[in-house]
């Protein structure tokens, strides 16, 4: 079985923000493979799904951003074996908006959540999806960049950046963390 999570806080006043982008491409995912979030289980909303006779369990944490390693190690310790099995999708203000970097370890850098899923896990090699969401200079702060929605004049590429995201998954689950990387890096 594989794991793939989407960072995100729950609740609609966080719908469609850049935080959220993690959420936003497994919603897409999951439209794709012909399933929904119907039921919370690990402290997330889970939808089960098979592709290339793969067996997946996505979810999405409703423990808010930065206590996501709650939900995402509680739902390894019962759905994987390897971590490698596991990917963290997640938005990242240091690439620019319609960026993607696929990565097959390393630190958390600035973002809280994954700081949360690599300290719960206890393991800093955990595949993820950093999707761009690029970082506004008109904006205070980073905090009130991110969880701001998309402008209008960003929605064709935040949009764009979800789906190719979602094509990015896919290609993990079918060959692995490293084509997936060489294709979409």
């Amino acid at each position: 079985m594989k794991l793939i999570v989407g960072l995100g806080n729950p609740g609609p006043a966080y719908r469609k923000t850049r935080h959220n982008a993690g959420y936003m491409v497994l919603d897409e995912l999951a439209s794709r493979l012909g399933t929904s979030f119907s039921r919370e289980k690990y402290r997330g909303l889970i939808a089960e799904a098979m592709a290339n006779s793969e067996k997946l369990l996505l979810l999405k944490p409703l423990t808010f951003m930065n206590a996501s390693g709650e939900s995402v190690a509680r739902a390894a310790r019962n759905c994987v074996k390897e971590r490698e099995d596991i990917l963290v999708v997640y938005d990242e203000a240091e690439l620019s908006l319609g960026t993607l970097r696929m990565r097959a370890g390393g630190s958390a850098g600035s973002h809280n959540g994954m700081k949360s899923v690599l300290e719960r896990l206890g393991d800093t090699e955990i595949p993820r999806l950093r999707v761009g969401v690029g970082r506004d200079p008109a904006a205070e702060g980073l905090t009130e960049h991110v969880l701001g929605k998309f402008k209008p004049d960003e929605k064709a590429a935040a949009d764009e950046i979800v789906k190719r995201a979602c094509d990015a998954v896919m290609r993990w689950i079918d060959a692995g963390i490293t084509e997936a990387m060489n294709e979409y890096n």
